[in-house]
């Protein structure tokens, strides 16, 4: 028996001693993933989300009002704000001071017994012991009653003992810390995500003040979020670049015993709903009983006030929901006392008794809403009539597009050259512009895995376009029926047939035009290809240098200077490549299609709102806000072909 077998056929005594026992925050440094969701750059500020949020339900309790987020010098974190400060005296049950028991044990907290805190998102206890396992050091400061504590930790544990440095004025907490760069891929914050996340919380709570500095640069950048009219300045931010039917949004609160909700919601002119559910301030992004109570409502209030006034006649069928939610923005936002969130990331909420408050709430202020504006009313159920009208065209258009089988090769457009591999966890598809690109791409790939479908010119603009539109338009047609999952309400990503949807687009404004449009119709139509990461942009050279027998390829200017500067600019050949056309299909290979040698860019929603601002502003009927974006961002264009 060879050493390799008889190391695979040895039996492993398995008995008390291989049962490991991990003491304090050994476990977080062990499996950080497991309590922060990764530690890639999401990771890295889901900490700061942490420590956030203890100073929000300080806000919820009543106690607090400013909170001040830096990233300093250093790269570490300061969140301040002007609560009660955590508790120092003395915990009865471990002997140390609450503060470092808050630190150092997880699952300990003052959210467990509901006295402290009527409402909060951190119910799991977790957060500040986390991020102070995660973190290469952290300092407290604790101000309360005129007196200043102060404490220092390294790799979670305390390495000087909580101590008075002094009087102060006023209340609250101030944590800094470093994350440990042993535990995370990257421990630089970005400024950009940290203020949209906190001008999230700034909406959903209107009497907070929060601010967010980044020291780092020479000048140093600075954001304050107030927005006194909450949840409604939400909605008139996610509406601000587009159309609205009706100028004020509607604003409907409820509350039963310990439950809160409030909903703000306006109508657009566009062909998308745009509906966010928030619950203690957690952005719920899979829904749950708040957003199913809310849909329910919404739908049978309408309906009921459209058979009341024969706008519906008895033998007419009623409007769905999606008819009644196209061109609507909407915030669901729910505070309760003890919410039962599916899973720790907390992306779905399951108390049943939301439901009934949110549609207890929706029944009542939306009807009168509607029976005390009737001109609006009458605008809104023209809009959902239009909606039904086109929802049936689309119907029809979209059994045009379906798949009778995956296996079946006669259903798929003509013009799409599939791969032969039928595992979809193996195949990737390259959407390609023009036939003279597709022709190199079709040469140049291996058709074992790689499949090309090539688009003739730009396909339409769906950000303008209504469904049924957008299913009669052919290049749309070829990408649904080739992709296999289906569109919109109907779309399964069980049944996709590549892993990995390539967008390869010339290296020029047109191509970027092209590339825009198609991220268009994948975010409104096929969002969870985005949301699962099955979507990538390919980049392809903008340069071929030749000098001697060395050939190299530069994928930027400063790239290109760089080769250069290597190899030598005397004697050197540049060729400029004006579009993927102009590749012969060996270049393209070895450049955009080699896995081992290509670089590809994966298109994410870490920016969910953002996104949606940026497509409206450039994909949408509202010139002005696009004329000032390009104003804005004209600075960063570093080259433009013309």
């Amino acid at each position: 028996m060879s050493e390799t077998d008889r190391i695979l056929n040895k039996r492993e005594t398995y008995d008390a001693s291989q049962i490991q026992v991990l003491e304090g925050l050994e476990a977080v440094r062990r499996r950080p993933s497991m309590y922060i969701g990764s530690t890639d750059v999401r990771g890295l500020h889901h900490l700061v989300t942490e420590v956030v949020d203890n100073s929000i339900d300080e806000a919820l309790a009543g106690y607090c009002d400013r909170i001040d987020v830096t990233i300093n010098k250093n790269g570490s974190i300061t969140v301040s704000d002007n609560g009660r400060g955590i508790p120092v005296d003395i915990h009865k049950q471990s002997g140390k001071p609450a503060v470092e028991v808050a630190l150092t044990v997880l699952h300990a907290g003052g959210k467990f017994g509901g006295e402290s805190y009527k409402v909060s998102g951190g119910l799991h206890g977790v957060g500040l012991s986390v991020v102070n396992a995660l973190s290469s050091w952290l300092e407290v400061e604790v101000r309360r009653e005129g007196k200043r504590y102060c404490q220092r930790y390294e790799d979670g544990e305390p390495v000087t003992p909580l101590s008075v440095k002094g009087a102060c004025e006023g209340s609250g907490t101030t944590i800094t810390f470093m994350p440990s760069a042993q535990l995370f891929e990257v421990t630089v914050f970005q400024y950009d995500m940290l203020k949209l996340r906190l001008r999230e919380l700034a909406f959903l709570n209107k009497e907070i003040t929060i601010t967010v500095k980044d020291l780092r640069p020479d000048v140093p950048l600075q954001s304050l979020f107030f927005f006194e009219g909450g949840i409604v300045s939400f909605v008139k931010f996610m509406n601000k670049n587009k159309n609205v039917l009706f100028d004020e949004p509607i604003y409907i609160c409820s509350r039963k015993n310990t439950s809160f909700v409030e909903i703000a919601l306006q109508y657009n002119d566009t062909y998308v709903e745009n509906i966010r559910t928030y619950a203690n301030n957690i952005a719920t992004a899979e829904g749950g009983t708040h957003l199913s109570g809310f849909k329910s409502a919404l739908t049978r209030v309408v309906n009921d006030y459209a058979r009341k006034y024969n706008i519906l006649k008895g033998t007419d069928n009623n409007l769905a929901g999606e008819d009644i939610r196209e061109g609507l923005s909407a915030i669901v936002n729910v505070r309760l006392l003890e919410p039962q969130f599916e899973g720790q990331t907390k992306t779905k909420l399951g108390n049943s008794e939301i439901r009934a408050l949110v549609d207890s709430a929706i029944g009542e202020g939306l009807s009168a809403f509607l029976e005390e504006n009737p001109a609006v009313s009458h605008i809104v159920l023209e809009k959902c009539l239009t909606a039904s009208r086109a929802r049936e065209a689309a119907r029809k258009a979209r059994e045009l597009t379906r798949r009778k089988t995956v296996l079946e090769s006669s259903a798929l457009p003509g013009k799409l050259a599939d791969c032969s591999e039928k595992d979809p966890l193996l195949c990737e598809i390259f959407i390609v512009e023009g036939d003279s690109a597709g022709g190199s791409a079709k040469q140049g790939r291996d058709r074992r895995f790689q499949a090309i479908l090539p688009l003739r010119g730009k396909i339409l603009n769906v950000e303008k376009t209504r469904l049924d539109r957008v299913l009669a338009n052919n290049e749309i047609q070829a990408m649904i029926t080739a992709f296999g999952a289906g569109i919109d309400e109907d779309f399964a990503l069980e049944k996709l047939r590549y892993d990995r949807i390539i967008c390869m687009t010339d290296a020029d404004v047109d191509g970027s035009h092209i590339r825009i449009l198609l991220l268009t119709f994948l975010y409104r139509y096929m969002k969870p290809l985005i949301e699962t990461g099955h979507v990538y942009i390919a980049q392809p050279p903008l340069y071929k240098i030749v000098k001697n027998k060395a050939e190299r390829y530069a994928y930027s200017d400063a790239e290109l200077d760089a080769v250069l500067g290597e190899l030598g600019r005397d004697g050197a050949a540049i060729q400029r490549f004006k579009g993927l056309g102009e590749m012969n299909p060996d270049q393209l290979w070895e450049t955009t299609m080699n896995p081992e040698k290509r670089t590809l860019l994966r298109v994410s929603l870490d920016y969910a709102l953002e996104a949606e601002e940026i497509f409206t502003i450039l994909m949408g009927d509202k010139v002005e806000p696009r004329r000032e974006y390009i104003v804005e961002n004209a600075k960063m264009v570093t080259s433009l072909d013309v």
